[in-house]
C-alpha cells in the first residue's frame, strides 16, 4: 500500500505551501497569479515534491513513502 491517503496528501500540500510562502524555490512552471497551495498541489501532481511520509504500524514497523515516487 504505497498510495498516499487523502489526509497524507493534504498534509504534504499544506507543508509545502508553507515552505513556498516562506520563500522556498518553486519546482514547476506556474502562472504568476498561482497561490502557494496551487503550486504545492501542482508539484505533488507532477511528482517533484521534495517531501516524504513515514508510516508507523502497530507492530512497530515503518514504511517511508516518497511523495515524488
Amino acid at each position: 500500500m504505497n498510495k498516499l491517503t487523502r489526509f497524507e496528501r493534504t498534509r504534504l500540500i499544506a507543508a509545502r505551501a508553507l515552505q513556498l510562502s516562506l520563500g522556498a524555490p518553486v519546482l514547476v512552471k506556474t502562472p504568476k497569479h498561482a497561490t502557494p497551495i496551487d503550486i504545492a498541489r501542482k508539484e505533488l501532481d507532477e511528482k517533484v515534491l521534495p517531501l516524504a511520509v513515514l508510516r508507523e504500524f502497530p507492530d512497530g514497523t515503518h514504511t517511508r513513502i516518497e511523495a515524488f515516487g
